[in-house]
């Protein structure tokens, strides 16, 4: 029997499924960003105390042709990463409590908060986001309960939210974007929840209606796609209506990023693989 083209809406968009995406060598795929020239960052997450040989990072083409591998010296425990619009990455590196910064080639250029050293001040941080004026907000999730704010220069701004289940509080805050009109986006993935703050920390509004989201990324018109764990992927207005809701992958994906092409890339750990959504007419 041949098989057939796999297709999921989202609104009235419609994509082409197409997985395993790229050539990435063997292992547990965490997150997927994406920097100007098109060439896609897999990152892999690997045991810091067990496993210190496997490369953390894998560099594709557009066409999903392997470019480089890299990282097994930089990155101990890799959770999420983001291109920055200069196209530096930065990428978190969960249990040694830091956001590692680094050119595209693997090059370490600096890095946020102190190496593995807790709450300083980050408490196994899960992921980064930085807005086109080079302001860098990190979600600080799996002990931390709190988000923090960077200048563009590294410089520790502000930090919000505590342990809990109220508005403005969180359980895990699992991942972050910034929209063009500096809302931050928090994913509150154990509250079920999408949290919208201020650049300063203000409570703007909640939205519901999740089950364990897991990631969120942000198009040119602030549309938002929000993974969970169901598995499903939504796409939200900027106000934060749903648009269209799919399921392109089996057991929910870690990562999301998209490109200028309109095309979506989904991390999954299980299977581990990346997932591609190529929009089609």
């Amino acid at each position: 029997m041949q098989s057939g083209t796999l297709l999921v809406a989202l609104g009235e968009r419609r994509y082409r499924v197409e997985r395993p995406w790229g050539d990435l060598p063997a292992g547990p795929v965490s997150d997927v960003t994406v920097d100007s020239r098109g060439h896609v960052f897999v990152i892999l997450r690997w045991d810091p105390l067990s496993d210190t040989t496997s490369p953390r990072v894998i560099e594709l083409s557009p066409e999903g042709k392997r470019l480089a591998v890299w990282g097994e010296k930089l990155i101990a425990d890799s959770h999420m990463l983001a291109a920055a619009p200069d196209d530096r990455l930065f990428i978190v590196d969960r249990d040694v409590h830091e956001v590692v910064i680094c050119r595209s080639n693997g090059e370490r250029i600096g890095g946020l908060g102190k190496r593995y050293a807790p709450l300083e001040p980050f408490n196994h941080p899960t992921d980064v986001a930085i807005t086109p004026k080079g302001d860098i907000y990190v979600s600080d999730g799996y002990a931390g309960h709190r988000v923090h704010r960077f200048s563009p220069d590294g410089k520790l701004v502000r930090s919000w939210g505590s342990l809990g289940e109220e508005p403005g509080q969180f359980v895990n805050p699992h991942a972050v974007w910034v929209m063009s009109d500096d809302r931050v986006v928090i994913v509150d993935r154990e509250n079920d929840r999408l949290q919208v703050f201020t650049a300063d920390g203000d409570l703007l509004d909640v939205w519901t209606g999740f089950r364990k989201p897991l990631d969120v990324w942000g198009d040119a018109d602030d549309n938002l796609y929000v993974t969970d764990l169901v598995p499903t992927l939504a796409m939200l207005a900027p106000d934060g209506r749903r648009l269209g809701r799919c399921r392109p992958v089996l057991n929910g994906a870690h990562g999301i990023w998209g490109d200028r092409q309109g095309r979506l890339y989904l991390a999954e750990p299980n299977p581990s693989r990346l997932t591609r959504l190529t929009p089609v007419a």
